[in-house]
């Protein structure tokens, strides 16, 4: 047997194994040796970054790029830039459908398809939580404390320690409803009678919404006319539609008769009767009273979902007013009955939260020690993120998107959770700069746990307490998409960049500021927090109101300004459409513009409307086919039959100025006012649309594009666009600089000088110093927030609130201006 040679432990070769003689052999090249398992980091320390490569989501580049774990990183660029695409709709869409991934078919069933995003490698991703600035539900019976588990963990402490003890902590939610019920079931031919009975707290009047609604009969229909003659004024229900043709051929009313003239039954009949079966024109159907039927068809919607006709009907013949049942507070009488050291769960709602952590850390019973120290915590962060000034009951779709986003926030900061993705869209939205500090504290706090943050922003005070930056651009739409810098704060300052330059800017106050024209007086304003206000807003100038989010700002311009004669308001609404909808439609250019292609081609202007006769007929005018893939996310492929053109081939050969429709809808704004302006294609209508959006800094907006691929800054700045054709003459603006690039902030203030120019008062609702210090008069409200607000702690001039320096909104200007 042939013996080999052996290896010594440190790789050389040893001696014979049978001699002991030292081998023959010819010399090799020396081995190095092998690290022992200790020396070798675990492959887990690799995956310290997300690694995005060939990311093209929406007008993304092939952005490549790799993001530290456990930092903060924050997004910045011009609006439009591509922040939201590369942020939102591609990490955090990925992560959330990989998780969704883990679920069941059965699960995926009942969850939402998301679709994998336009992207080549997504490496390294953790659990994506988003707290962004979209609504948080239209539903009236949502309010803050139903929105976090503040809410249920009051209702449970009631439950324990309330008296009289009236049950669970459903007889205290506002949701539920009281019911009992009882019946016989039948097992293997046994009968057995069964019952059960649920104490709900819910108000039974107004079935836990804490208003109810009441229909004004004058507002549908003209006493003076018949049914026949059109005598219904609801929208959309002429004397011809089958609506009003139940009533008209029911039997119960003369058609002909005016309104005025119907005896008491017939008035009864027209708007009161009960639903009873009718025939009409042969065919059975159910006739009811008019309020019951406008009723059903109109108010069982949100409001907000109704076309813009619609909705305008409905506030002019629906009043609202306090539940005479439970004053507003949505609880029956049992629950309201029930007290704490003579507090009920109403009172408790109703408290500002700041004074309602007060009255928690007074209780002191023993059995419920965990759970006090529980809500204690979470009514703790609503302070801590500047909210103290809100209450339980305050109804959800009444707060901003910052204050919707902060209140998101408060579900995850006593988190144990770590090592999780927080993703952030402009947490500074709506914060005066006294609180900004406060929300970068808490946005390092989560860093400090062990969790990757990731925020879009555009504020220089968040910017520069990032761990690293990443800057979008250079510019926006087709012209951005693009990583132009990613390192530290200072290597941004020194980039060169768009953000770069203008990271350090600061406006200087107005050496003189305009004369006013007249003023608008507020008398007595005691909205929500407001103190019987009393203050004179000046007219023809630029005016700024601020004061700290929660100081009554909204509440005395909203409530006592919006709505007067000629004034035009610009709120934080969201533009609501289809992706159908585009600035084409949403301005109204689409109209001119059919007609002008009509008129050049000697057809009709249908055919120029992707929703209409010219529409793709594979397609239906989409640009694309989706295909719906049940529990997997739908494919969305472009159209072959029209190649994404969204119009059928004859429409296509008609032409304007060498340029068919669907090309028009691919041109930019600034490239569609220039065809516009001259030649056949002249239409001055369409030129003053575009000139406006221009204005507003939307020049590289594609007219075509549609609007569910806009940013939040851009729908703001179209929606600005769209009301400056208005005829006011005060405009009310509420944080236009809300998704503005540090660069755009100066486009708009010259915006807002054309407009006071051109003989308009401007009132502006704003927390940043440029807007400030650009202003012609400020009113401050203050000093603080909830109950330590609501009144005007400073009237004057941008230099005099610098030079005294009495609130905090003169300090921070003080500081900003360097004064």
């Amino acid at each position: 047997m042939t013996v080999g040679a052996a290896t010594g432990t440190d790789g050389t070769a040893g001696a014979d194994a049978v001699t002991g003689a030292a081998p023959s052999v010819p010399s090799v090249p020396s081995v190095p040796p092998v690290p022992s398992a200790a020396s070798v980091p675990p492959a887990a320390e690799g995956h310290d970054r997300i690694r995005v490569y060939g990311a093209r989501e929406n007008n993304l580049k092939n952005v490549r790029l790799e993001i530290p774990k456990r930092r903060l990183t924050v997004f910045t660029g011009v609006s439009g830039s591509g922040k939201s695409s590369l942020v939102f709709d591609t990490i955090a869409a990925e992560s959330r459908r990989l998780i969704n991934e883990t679920y069941s078919a059965f699960v995926q069933g009942f969850m939402p398809t998301l679709a994998r995003p336009e992207v080549d490698v997504l490496d390294g991703l953790t659990t994506a939580i988003l707290v962004d600035q979209q609504p948080m539900g239209t539903s009236p019976r949502s309010t803050v404390g139903t929105a976090t588990d503040a809410g249920a963990l009051l209702r449970i402490l009631f439950s324990r320690l309330a008296q009289p003890h009236i049950g669970s902590q459903k007889a205290f939610a506002f949701n539920v409803a009281s019911a009992d019920a009882s019946g016989v079931l039948v097992v293997n031919g046994k009968k057995t009678e069964k019952g059960f009975s649920v104490v709900g707290g819910m108000c039974l009047r107004c079935e836990g919404t804490g208003s109810v609604s009441d229909i004004d009969p004058a507002r549908l229909v003209d006493d003076a006319r018949s049914l026949a003659d059109g005598a219904v004024t609801v929208p959309g229900w002429k004397p011809d539609s089958w609506v009003v043709r139940t009533f008209t051929e029911s039997g119960f009313l003369d058609p002909a008769k005016p309104i005025r003239d119907y005896t008491e039954q017939e008035r009864h009949d027209l708007l009161h009767r009960d639903p009873v079966k009718v025939r009409v024109k042969g065919i059975n159907t159910t006739y009811e009273g008019l309020i019951a039927r406008v009723r059903k068809s109109f108010l069982s919607k949100d409001k907000e979902t109704l076309r813009p006709h619609i909705r305008a009907f409905v506030e002019r013949a629906v009043t609202f007013a306090v539940c005479p049942g439970c004053h507003g507070t949505r609880l029956s009488e049992t629950a309201r009955s029930a007290r704490i050291d003579g507090i009920n769960i109403a009172d408790a709602c109703a408290m500002q939260i700041s004074d309602l952590a007060s009255w928690v850390r007074g209780r002191q019973d023993p059995s419920v020690r965990t759970l006090l120290a529980v809500l204690g915590q979470s009514l703790d962060s609503f302070v801590s993120i500047g909210l103290g000034y809100l209450s339980l009951d305050r109804p959800s779709s009444t707060l901003s998107g910052g204050e919707a986003q902060r209140v998101k926030m408060v579900r995850h900061l006593g988190s144990a959770l770590t090592d999780v993705t927080y993703v952030f869209d402009e947490p500074t939205v709506g914060l005066h700069p006294h609180d900004i500090q406060r929300m970068n504290e808490l946005l390092l706090r989560l860093r400090d746990k062990g969790n990757t943050v990731l925020v879009v922003e555009h504020k220089p005070e968040t910017i520069t307490i990032a761990d690293h930056v990443v800057d979008l651009g250079p510019y926006a739409g087709a012209e951005g998409g693009e990583v132009v810098f990613e390192g530290t704060v200072e290597g941004l300052r020194a980039g060169g960049t768009l953000t770069g330059r203008h990271l350090d800017d600061r406006a200087s106050v107005k050496p003189s500021v305009r004369e006013r024209t007249g003023v608008l007086e507020v008398r007595g304003a005691n909205a929500h927090n407001l103190r019987d206000v009393d203050v004179d807003i000046p007219l023809g100038v630029l005016t700024v109101v601020t004061g700290v989010a929660g100081s009554g700002k909204s509440s005395l311009i909203h409530g006592s300004v919006d709505g007067r004669d000629g004034v035009v308001t610009v709120d934080q609404s969201p533009i609501r459409g289809s992706r159908r909808s585009n600035p084409a439609t949403y301005t109204g250019m689409l109209e001119p513009i059919r007609r002008t292609f009509a008129r050049a081609n000697g057809v009709k202007p249908a055919l120029f409307s992707p929703n209409s006769e010219g529409a793709c007929p594979a397609c239906k005018g989409a640009g694309v086919v989706y295909t719906d893939l049940a529990i997997m996310a739908g494919v969305a492929t472009t159209c072959e039959e029209c190649e994404g053109r969204r119009f059928e081939a004859s429409v296509l050969r008609y032409r304007l100025e060498g340029r068919d429709i669907s090309e028009v809808f691919g041109m930019p704004v600034a490239e569609a006012a220039e065809f516009f302006r001259t030649g056949a294609a002249r239409t001055p209508a369409v030129c003053a649309v575009l000139d406006r959006l221009a204005e507003v800094g939307l020049g590289y907006l594609g007219i075509g594009q549609p609007l569910t691929t806009l940013s939040g800054g851009e729908r703001q700045r179209l929606k600005l666009a769209g009301q400056m054709a208005g005829a006011g003459s005060v405009y009310i603006l509420d944080e236009p600089t809300s998704g503005l690039h540090l660069a755009d902030v100066e486009q708009l203030l010259a915006l807002l000088d054309r407009l006071v120019d051109a003989g308009r008062s401007v009132i502006v609702v704003e927390h940043h110093q440029a807007v400030m210090a650009h202003a012609d008069w400020i009113i401050d409200l203050g000093p603080g927030a909830g109950h330590d607000g609501g009144r005007v702690v400073f009237e004057g001039t941008p230099a005099e609130l610098v030079a005294a320096r009495p609130t905090l909104t003169g300090e921070h200007l003080a500081q900003y201006v360097g004064a």
